[in-house]
Protein backbone atom coordinates (compact mmCIF):
# COMPACT_ATOMS: atom_id res chain seq x y z
CA UNK A 1 0.00 0.00 0.00
CA UNK A 2 1.30 3.08 -1.14
CA UNK A 3 -0.84 6.10 -0.11
CA UNK A 4 -0.92 9.36 -2.00
CA UNK A 5 -0.97 13.05 -0.82
CA UNK A 6 -3.82 15.23 -2.89
CA UNK A 7 -3.48 19.02 -2.35
CA UNK A 8 -6.29 20.43 -4.54
CA UNK A 9 -9.72 18.30 -3.63
CA UNK A 10 -11.52 20.30 -6.23
CA UNK A 11 -12.17 17.39 -8.05
CA UNK A 12 -14.18 18.60 -11.73
CA UNK A 13 -14.81 16.53 -14.79
CA UNK A 14 -14.90 18.29 -18.37
CA UNK A 15 -19.03 17.41 -20.01
CA UNK A 16 -19.44 18.07 -23.34
CA UNK A 17 -19.40 15.80 -26.60
CA UNK A 18 -17.74 17.13 -29.81
CA UNK A 19 -20.70 18.73 -30.84
CA UNK A 20 -21.00 21.13 -27.95
CA UNK A 21 -19.61 24.33 -28.39
CA UNK A 22 -19.77 25.05 -24.69
CA UNK A 23 -18.58 22.21 -22.63
CA UNK A 24 -18.65 22.60 -18.76
CA UNK A 25 -16.15 22.13 -16.23
CA UNK A 26 -18.55 20.65 -13.29
CA UNK A 27 -17.85 19.45 -10.08
CA UNK A 28 -17.99 16.10 -9.43
CA UNK A 29 -20.49 16.41 -6.99
CA UNK A 30 -23.40 18.80 -7.44
CA UNK A 31 -26.58 19.88 -6.28
CA UNK A 32 -29.86 17.58 -7.39
CA UNK A 33 -32.84 18.56 -9.25
CA UNK A 34 -35.06 20.14 -6.82
CA UNK A 35 -37.94 22.98 -7.98
CA UNK A 36 -38.74 26.25 -6.63
CA UNK A 37 -42.57 25.40 -5.76
CA UNK A 38 -41.45 22.04 -3.98
CA UNK A 39 -39.02 23.81 -2.07
CA UNK A 40 -39.47 27.52 -0.63
CA UNK A 41 -37.90 30.28 -2.28
CA UNK A 42 -35.79 30.79 1.05
CA UNK A 43 -34.50 27.33 0.36
CA UNK A 44 -33.58 28.01 -3.49
CA UNK A 45 -31.83 30.67 -2.24
CA UNK A 46 -29.89 29.33 -0.29
CA UNK A 47 -29.14 26.04 -2.27
CA UNK A 48 -27.48 28.20 -5.27
CA UNK A 49 -25.78 31.08 -3.31
CA UNK A 50 -24.02 27.72 -1.12
CA UNK A 51 -23.32 26.62 -4.74
CA UNK A 52 -22.48 29.47 -6.28
CA UNK A 53 -19.57 30.13 -3.73
CA UNK A 54 -18.84 26.75 -3.55
CA UNK A 55 -18.21 26.20 -7.63
CA UNK A 56 -20.30 23.58 -8.15
CA UNK A 57 -24.18 23.43 -10.03
CA UNK A 58 -27.36 23.18 -8.68
CA UNK A 59 -29.95 21.58 -11.11
CA UNK A 60 -32.99 23.55 -11.20
CA UNK A 61 -35.29 20.77 -11.77
CA UNK A 62 -37.98 20.62 -13.88
CA UNK A 63 -39.78 24.23 -12.41
CA UNK A 64 -37.98 26.59 -14.31
CA UNK A 65 -35.41 29.42 -13.23
CA UNK A 66 -37.06 31.25 -10.79
CA UNK A 67 -35.78 34.43 -9.54
CA UNK A 68 -34.56 32.81 -6.41
CA UNK A 69 -32.28 30.77 -8.59
CA UNK A 70 -30.84 33.77 -10.61
CA UNK A 71 -30.52 35.95 -7.72
CA UNK A 72 -27.68 33.78 -5.86
CA UNK A 73 -25.24 33.83 -9.42
CA UNK A 74 -24.50 29.95 -8.94
CA UNK A 75 -24.08 27.84 -12.26
CA UNK A 76 -27.38 26.41 -13.17
CA UNK A 77 -28.22 23.14 -15.17
CA UNK A 78 -31.88 23.77 -16.45
CA UNK A 79 -34.32 20.89 -15.97
CA UNK A 80 -36.96 20.64 -19.10
CA UNK A 81 -39.62 18.11 -17.89
CA UNK A 82 -42.73 17.03 -19.40
CA UNK A 83 -44.53 20.18 -18.44
CA UNK A 84 -42.07 22.28 -20.42
CA UNK A 85 -42.32 24.99 -17.08
CA UNK A 86 -40.54 28.04 -18.52
CA UNK A 87 -40.22 27.29 -22.17
CA UNK A 88 -44.10 26.30 -22.34
CA UNK A 89 -46.85 27.55 -24.95
CA UNK A 90 -50.52 28.76 -23.50
CA UNK A 91 -51.46 25.12 -24.24
CA UNK A 92 -48.85 23.51 -22.58
CA UNK A 93 -46.78 22.44 -25.78
CA UNK A 94 -42.81 22.87 -25.83
CA UNK A 95 -42.21 26.69 -27.34
CA UNK A 96 -38.57 27.05 -28.32
CA UNK A 97 -38.44 30.49 -28.65
CA UNK A 98 -39.01 30.63 -24.88
CA UNK A 99 -36.45 27.94 -24.34
CA UNK A 100 -33.64 29.68 -26.02
CA UNK A 101 -34.86 32.84 -24.32
CA UNK A 102 -33.55 30.87 -20.96
CA UNK A 103 -30.83 28.69 -22.35
CA UNK A 104 -28.46 31.04 -23.55
CA UNK A 105 -28.48 32.90 -20.27
CA UNK A 106 -24.45 32.37 -19.44
CA UNK A 107 -25.77 31.63 -15.83
CA UNK A 108 -26.95 28.25 -17.39
CA UNK A 109 -24.43 25.57 -17.85
CA UNK A 110 -26.42 22.47 -19.33
CA UNK A 111 -29.57 21.50 -20.56
CA UNK A 112 -31.23 18.15 -18.85
CA UNK A 113 -33.91 16.74 -20.05
CA UNK A 114 -36.18 14.59 -17.67
CA UNK A 115 -37.40 11.79 -19.16
CA UNK A 116 -38.23 9.96 -15.31
CA UNK A 117 -37.14 10.47 -11.94
CA UNK A 118 -36.30 7.89 -8.89
CA UNK A 119 -39.30 8.91 -6.92
CA UNK A 120 -42.23 8.30 -9.08
CA UNK A 121 -40.76 6.83 -13.03
CA UNK A 122 -43.30 6.71 -15.40
CA UNK A 123 -45.71 9.03 -13.11
CA UNK A 124 -45.89 12.49 -13.47
CA UNK A 125 -46.48 15.06 -11.14
CA UNK A 126 -49.08 17.75 -9.86
CA UNK A 127 -48.16 20.82 -7.72
CA UNK A 128 -51.45 21.75 -5.96
CA UNK A 129 -52.89 25.21 -6.59
CA UNK A 130 -52.60 25.64 -2.72
CA UNK A 131 -48.92 25.70 -3.07
CA UNK A 132 -48.57 27.88 -6.71
CA UNK A 133 -47.30 31.59 -5.64
CA UNK A 134 -47.28 34.77 -8.06
CA UNK A 135 -43.42 33.85 -8.01
CA UNK A 136 -44.42 30.19 -8.56
CA UNK A 137 -46.46 30.90 -11.74
CA UNK A 138 -44.13 33.51 -13.07
CA UNK A 139 -41.23 30.79 -12.89
CA UNK A 140 -43.28 28.28 -14.77
CA UNK A 141 -45.63 30.18 -16.54
CA UNK A 142 -48.82 28.67 -15.67
CA UNK A 143 -52.14 30.49 -13.97
CA UNK A 144 -52.70 30.82 -10.31
CA UNK A 145 -55.72 29.06 -8.88
CA UNK A 146 -55.43 25.75 -11.26
CA UNK A 147 -53.18 22.79 -10.04
CA UNK A 148 -50.09 22.63 -12.10
CA UNK A 149 -49.78 19.33 -13.79
CA UNK A 150 -46.83 17.34 -15.21
CA UNK A 151 -47.59 14.54 -17.91
CA UNK A 152 -46.10 11.25 -17.58
CA UNK A 153 -44.73 11.53 -20.64
CA UNK A 154 -43.34 14.18 -22.86
CA UNK A 155 -45.88 16.28 -25.45
CA UNK A 156 -42.67 17.27 -27.58
CA UNK A 157 -41.56 13.19 -28.62
CA UNK A 158 -43.12 9.50 -28.97
CA UNK A 159 -40.61 8.09 -30.31
CA UNK A 160 -36.39 7.23 -29.72
CA UNK A 161 -35.73 8.76 -33.03
CA UNK A 162 -38.15 12.56 -32.29
CA UNK A 163 -36.47 12.41 -28.94
CA UNK A 164 -32.89 12.50 -30.87
CA UNK A 165 -34.24 15.14 -32.71
CA UNK A 166 -35.50 17.07 -29.90
CA UNK A 167 -32.11 17.08 -28.23
CA UNK A 168 -30.30 18.17 -31.25
CA UNK A 169 -32.80 21.42 -31.45
CA UNK A 170 -31.92 22.07 -27.56
CA UNK A 171 -28.29 22.40 -28.41
CA UNK A 172 -28.69 24.16 -31.46
CA UNK A 173 -30.70 26.73 -29.70
CA UNK A 174 -29.22 26.52 -26.34
CA UNK A 175 -25.78 27.80 -27.87
CA UNK A 176 -24.07 24.78 -28.06
CA UNK A 177 -24.30 23.93 -24.25
CA UNK A 178 -24.20 20.43 -22.82
CA UNK A 179 -27.45 18.98 -23.52
CA UNK A 180 -28.53 15.18 -21.93
CA UNK A 181 -31.06 13.88 -20.19
CA UNK A 182 -32.34 12.24 -17.02
CA UNK A 183 -34.36 8.72 -15.92
CA UNK A 184 -34.86 6.11 -14.00
CA UNK A 185 -34.60 2.93 -15.60
CA UNK A 186 -37.28 0.70 -15.85
CA UNK A 187 -37.65 -1.92 -19.26
CA UNK A 188 -33.92 -1.88 -20.68
CA UNK A 189 -34.86 -2.84 -23.81
CA UNK A 190 -36.26 0.83 -24.22
CA UNK A 191 -33.10 2.13 -23.27
CA UNK A 192 -31.60 0.18 -25.84
CA UNK A 193 -34.08 1.67 -28.12
CA UNK A 194 -32.68 5.49 -27.31
CA UNK A 195 -28.74 3.97 -27.88
CA UNK A 196 -30.28 2.48 -31.57
CA UNK A 197 -31.30 6.27 -31.88
CA UNK A 198 -28.59 7.54 -31.46
CA UNK A 199 -26.79 5.59 -33.48
CA UNK A 200 -28.92 6.18 -36.22
CA UNK A 201 -29.20 9.54 -36.32
CA UNK A 202 -25.70 10.62 -34.82
CA UNK A 203 -27.21 12.91 -32.60
CA UNK A 204 -25.81 11.76 -28.98
CA UNK A 205 -26.24 13.55 -26.18
CA UNK A 206 -23.23 14.80 -24.14
CA UNK A 207 -24.29 13.29 -20.52
CA UNK A 208 -26.72 11.20 -19.27
CA UNK A 209 -28.21 11.42 -15.47
CA UNK A 210 -29.10 7.78 -13.87
CA UNK A 211 -31.77 8.42 -11.14
CA UNK A 212 -32.35 5.54 -8.51
CA UNK A 213 -35.56 4.06 -7.13
CA UNK A 214 -34.17 5.58 -3.76
CA UNK A 215 -34.34 9.17 -4.28
CA UNK A 216 -37.59 10.78 -3.71
CA UNK A 217 -39.13 13.34 -0.68
CA UNK A 218 -42.95 12.98 0.95
CA UNK A 219 -44.51 14.19 -1.58
CA UNK A 220 -43.48 10.80 -3.43
CA UNK A 221 -46.55 8.63 -4.08
CA UNK A 222 -45.10 5.38 -1.71
CA UNK A 223 -45.60 2.62 -3.45
CA UNK A 224 -44.00 4.30 -6.40
CA UNK A 225 -40.88 5.12 -3.74
CA UNK A 226 -40.85 1.88 -2.53
CA UNK A 227 -40.98 -0.62 -5.53
CA UNK A 228 -41.14 1.17 -8.86
CA UNK A 229 -37.83 1.37 -11.01
CA UNK A 230 -34.49 -0.01 -10.91
CA UNK A 231 -31.99 0.73 -8.16
CA UNK A 232 -29.07 3.08 -8.74
CA UNK A 233 -26.16 0.57 -8.50
CA UNK A 234 -27.85 -1.54 -10.97
CA UNK A 235 -29.51 0.82 -12.75
CA UNK A 236 -26.11 3.05 -13.55
CA UNK A 237 -24.17 -0.83 -14.48
CA UNK A 238 -27.01 -1.24 -16.95
CA UNK A 239 -26.63 2.35 -18.76
CA UNK A 240 -22.51 1.70 -18.56
CA UNK A 241 -22.27 -1.31 -20.30
CA UNK A 242 -24.99 -0.61 -22.64
CA UNK A 243 -22.69 2.69 -23.80
CA UNK A 244 -19.91 0.28 -23.90
CA UNK A 245 -21.49 -2.46 -25.89
CA UNK A 246 -22.95 0.32 -28.43
CA UNK A 247 -19.24 2.23 -28.59
CA UNK A 248 -20.53 5.36 -27.10
CA UNK A 249 -19.21 5.47 -23.62
CA UNK A 250 -15.98 7.61 -24.61
CA UNK A 251 -18.60 10.32 -26.19
CA UNK A 252 -21.25 10.69 -23.16
CA UNK A 253 -20.69 11.48 -19.51
CA UNK A 254 -22.42 9.52 -16.42
CA UNK A 255 -24.41 11.09 -13.74
CA UNK A 256 -25.60 9.41 -10.54
CA UNK A 257 -28.20 9.89 -8.33
CA UNK A 258 -29.71 8.36 -5.28
CA UNK A 259 -29.64 8.69 -1.36
CA UNK A 260 -25.81 9.70 -2.15
CA UNK A 261 -24.81 11.44 0.60
CA UNK A 262 -20.96 10.68 1.59
CA UNK A 263 -17.39 10.04 0.15
CA UNK A 264 -17.85 6.63 0.31
CA UNK A 265 -21.02 6.98 -1.63
CA UNK A 266 -19.30 8.85 -3.83
CA UNK A 267 -16.22 6.54 -4.49
CA UNK A 268 -18.52 3.29 -4.75
CA UNK A 269 -20.78 5.00 -7.31
CA UNK A 270 -17.70 6.50 -9.37
CA UNK A 271 -15.94 2.89 -9.78
CA UNK A 272 -18.70 1.48 -10.97
CA UNK A 273 -19.07 3.78 -14.27
CA UNK A 274 -20.83 7.35 -12.86
CA UNK A 275 -18.15 10.16 -13.80
CA UNK A 276 -19.95 12.80 -11.64
CA UNK A 277 -22.90 12.45 -8.52
CA UNK A 278 -26.10 14.33 -8.12
CA UNK A 279 -27.17 14.82 -4.49
CA UNK A 280 -30.53 15.84 -3.35
CA UNK A 281 -31.16 14.59 0.26
CA UNK A 282 -27.55 15.62 1.49
CA UNK A 283 -27.72 19.16 0.50
CA UNK A 284 -31.25 19.15 2.43
CA UNK A 285 -29.98 17.88 4.99
CA UNK A 286 -27.41 21.21 5.00
CA UNK A 287 -30.06 23.77 5.34
CA UNK A 288 -32.60 22.09 7.77
CA UNK A 289 -34.54 19.24 6.61
CA UNK A 290 -35.10 16.52 9.29
CA UNK A 291 -37.21 14.45 6.98
CA UNK A 292 -40.95 14.96 8.44
CA UNK A 293 -42.32 14.38 4.87
CA UNK A 294 -45.84 16.75 4.92
CA UNK A 295 -43.46 17.78 1.91
CA UNK A 296 -47.18 17.60 -0.14
CA UNK A 297 -48.99 19.16 2.81
CA UNK A 298 -47.37 23.27 2.58
CA UNK A 299 -46.16 22.68 6.38
CA UNK A 300 -42.78 21.72 6.19
CA UNK A 301 -41.92 22.21 10.01
CA UNK A 302 -38.21 23.61 9.05
CA UNK A 303 -38.90 25.82 6.00
CA UNK A 304 -37.63 23.91 2.95
CA UNK A 305 -40.37 22.15 1.57
CA UNK A 306 -43.42 24.99 1.39
CA UNK A 307 -44.72 28.42 0.27
CA UNK A 308 -45.94 29.26 3.37
CA UNK A 309 -43.84 32.81 3.98
CA UNK A 310 -43.94 32.14 7.85
CA UNK A 311 -42.49 28.89 7.79
CA UNK A 312 -39.89 29.77 5.49
CA UNK A 313 -38.38 32.34 7.88
CA UNK A 314 -37.07 29.12 9.82
CA UNK A 315 -34.12 29.62 7.01
CA UNK A 316 -31.75 31.90 7.65
CA UNK A 317 -30.68 32.13 3.63
CA UNK A 318 -27.16 32.95 4.82
CA UNK A 319 -26.49 30.62 7.08
CA UNK A 320 -27.63 28.04 5.40
CA UNK A 321 -25.74 29.20 2.18
CA UNK A 322 -22.86 28.89 4.19
CA UNK A 323 -23.57 24.86 5.64
CA UNK A 324 -24.46 23.93 1.51
CA UNK A 325 -20.87 25.26 0.85
CA UNK A 326 -19.02 23.64 3.54
CA UNK A 327 -21.40 20.33 3.19
CA UNK A 328 -19.44 20.24 -0.13
CA UNK A 329 -16.27 21.42 0.87
CA UNK A 330 -16.00 18.85 3.45
CA UNK A 331 -17.28 16.07 1.83
CA UNK A 332 -14.94 16.76 -0.80
CA UNK A 333 -12.12 16.68 1.83
CA UNK A 334 -13.39 13.49 2.97
CA UNK A 335 -13.15 12.04 -0.74
CA UNK A 336 -9.78 13.00 -1.16
CA UNK A 337 -8.40 11.07 1.93
CA UNK A 338 -10.07 8.19 1.03
CA UNK A 339 -8.68 8.47 -2.95
CA UNK A 340 -5.32 8.73 -1.50
CA UNK A 341 -5.40 6.41 1.52
CA UNK A 342 -6.37 3.91 -1.63
CA UNK A 343 -3.43 5.20 -3.20
CA UNK A 344 -4.94 7.02 -6.28
CA UNK A 345 -4.89 10.62 -7.38
CA UNK A 346 -8.30 11.10 -8.26
CA UNK A 347 -11.56 9.72 -7.98
CA UNK A 348 -11.94 9.16 -10.57
CA UNK A 349 -9.14 6.33 -10.60
CA UNK A 350 -11.64 4.37 -8.44
CA UNK A 351 -11.91 0.68 -10.19
CA UNK A 352 -14.58 -1.73 -8.91
CA UNK A 353 -11.98 -3.89 -8.45
CA UNK A 354 -11.28 -1.26 -5.39
CA UNK A 355 -14.29 -2.45 -3.60
CA UNK A 356 -15.76 -5.80 -2.20
CA UNK A 357 -18.92 -7.06 -1.82
CA UNK A 358 -20.24 -9.48 0.80
CA UNK A 359 -22.27 -12.16 -1.38
CA UNK A 360 -23.25 -14.37 1.68
CA UNK A 361 -22.20 -14.22 5.62
CA UNK A 362 -18.81 -15.93 4.58
CA UNK A 363 -18.01 -15.34 1.23
CA UNK A 364 -16.92 -11.37 0.02
CA UNK A 365 -16.49 -10.70 -3.90
CA UNK A 366 -14.47 -7.73 -5.48
CA UNK A 367 -16.72 -5.08 -7.45
CA UNK A 368 -15.55 -6.24 -11.05
CA UNK A 369 -16.81 -10.03 -10.37
CA UNK A 370 -20.21 -8.26 -8.76
CA UNK A 371 -20.24 -5.63 -11.40
CA UNK A 372 -18.42 -6.42 -14.66
CA UNK A 373 -17.44 -4.10 -17.61
CA UNK A 374 -18.78 -5.24 -20.35
CA UNK A 375 -16.37 -5.26 -23.74
CA UNK A 376 -16.48 -2.24 -25.99
CA UNK A 377 -18.36 -2.89 -29.02
CA UNK A 378 -20.06 -5.71 -27.81
CA UNK A 379 -23.77 -5.10 -28.64
CA UNK A 380 -22.10 -4.15 -32.39
CA UNK A 381 -20.70 -7.67 -32.53
CA UNK A 382 -23.01 -9.10 -31.68
CA UNK A 383 -21.77 -11.02 -28.67
CA UNK A 384 -23.64 -13.35 -26.31
CA UNK A 385 -23.39 -12.18 -22.75
CA UNK A 386 -24.42 -14.03 -19.42
CA UNK A 387 -26.66 -10.86 -18.64
CA UNK A 388 -29.17 -11.00 -21.27
CA UNK A 389 -28.14 -7.53 -22.97
CA UNK A 390 -27.39 -8.61 -26.69
CA UNK A 391 -31.46 -10.42 -26.55
CA UNK A 392 -32.60 -6.99 -25.50
CA UNK A 393 -30.81 -5.12 -27.84
CA UNK A 394 -32.20 -7.70 -30.77
CA UNK A 395 -35.63 -6.68 -29.20
CA UNK A 396 -34.60 -2.90 -29.60
CA UNK A 397 -35.77 -0.31 -32.11
CA UNK A 398 -35.00 3.01 -32.58
CA UNK A 399 -38.81 3.92 -34.09
CA UNK A 400 -40.52 3.03 -31.34
CA UNK A 401 -39.95 2.04 -27.46
CA UNK A 402 -42.59 -0.59 -28.24
CA UNK A 403 -41.28 -4.47 -28.65
CA UNK A 404 -41.86 -5.69 -32.50
CA UNK A 405 -42.13 -9.27 -31.55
Amino acid sequence: MQPTHITDTNFRITIGGPNCAQPYSASIYNISAMSFGALSANAISALNKGAAAGGFAHDTGEGGISRYHRQGGGDLIYEIGSGYFGCRAADGSFDVEKFAAQAVDPQVKMIEVKLSQGAKPGHGGLLPASKISPEIAEARGVPMGIDCESPAAHPAFSTPLEMMAFLGQLRARSGGKPVGFKLCIGHRREFMCIVKAMLETRIVPDFIVVDGKEGGTGAAPLEFANHVGMPMVEGLTFVHNALLGAGLRDQIKLGAAGKLLTAFDIARVLAIGADWINSARGFMFAIGCIQAQPCHTNRCPVGVATQDKLRQRAIDVDDKAARVTRFHANTMCALSEMTAAAGLMHPSDFLPRHFLTRLRDEQMITGDEAYPSMPEGFLLRAEPDKHGDLIRWNRARAESLTPFD
